[in-house]
């Protein structure tokens, strides 16, 4: 499976603009089946969340149901939405067909502000592109490992984020963490620019089970496209069963 990472420059609150930008990237990296934008991409990352925010979900969905029917790609891309009266950090992955699935974000940015207007997801979820299964993930749950823990039942996991340039050690090192420990690939995309809180400098990579990296992009808006070998991974895991002596727990919310 070939994957994209787009590492946007998000402009506050614009999804017009910021459908353009993601349009733009899409078409210069063609024959991805699977493209990954960063979290709230259409808008930016907005901790107090209004009515123009869910028009503008509106139009950023219809963007990717579109974009991936005539692709015949996925897309995954979190966006700002409203449920029975909440917002949700809701993690899409659309495909040819339509909606594959949702993840809503489980661990809410706190020291932000994100829990006072958001509601956390609940359920662990799992998509599967091109036989290729992944875990989906946002941002903040990248500091939370048991959430993530394998469990023998996904192959990648994917971390969308706005992730600032003050902590951009800690996104680079956990996000190799995760890779090594649950021995999968990690695609994590992050954003470049800024917005009236912080400053993004990127570091959008795809690491590999042994923590080694296959995709780089930078300080700067782009986007690159690099192959998941599953035959690799799998030959890996059966060489170096390490997650066959991992400890059992279960999770409680």
């Amino acid at each position: 499976m070939k994957v994209c990472l787009l590492q946007t420059d998000i402009q506050w609150q614009d999804t017009q603009e910021n459908i353009r930008q993601a349009q733009t990237l899409m078409d210069a990296q063609p024959g991805a089946d699977l493209y990954v934008l960063p979290e709230m991409w259409n808008t930016g990352f907005i901790t107090s969340p209004t009515e123009q925010e869910q028009t503008g979900s509106a139009a950023a969905l219809a963007w990717m149901e579109r974009t991936a029917r005539e692709k015949a790609c996925h897309i995954i891309g979190s966006v700002a939405t409203r449920i029975e009266g909440r917002f949700r950090n809701r993690l899409y992955v659309f495909g040819p067909q339509g909606e594959v699935g949702h993840y809503d974000k489980r661990h809410l940015f706190g020291y932000g502000g994100e829990h006072l207007h958001y509601e956390a997801g609940s359920r662990r979820v799992i998509v599967e592109c091109q036989g290729v299964r992944i875990l989906l993930q946002v941002c903040y749950d990248l500091r939370f490992p048991v959430f993530s823990r394998n469990r023998g039942d996904y192959d990648m996991a994917i971390y969308v984020a706005s992730w600032p340039d003050s902590r951009q050690r800690v996104w680079d090192t956990l996000l190799r963490a995760r890779a090594i420990e649950n021995q999968c690939y990690v695609c994590g995309v992050n954003r470049v620019g800024s917005d009236p809180a912080c400053q993004y400098t990127g570091g959008s990579a795809l690491i590999d089970a042994y923590g080694r990296t296959v995709l780089d992009l930078g300080t700067q808006c782009g986007a690159q496209t690099a192959e998941i070998d599953l035959t690799k991974l799998k030959s890996f895991r059966e060489k170096f069963a390490a997650l066959n002596d991992a400890d059992r727990f279960t999770l409680t919310f």
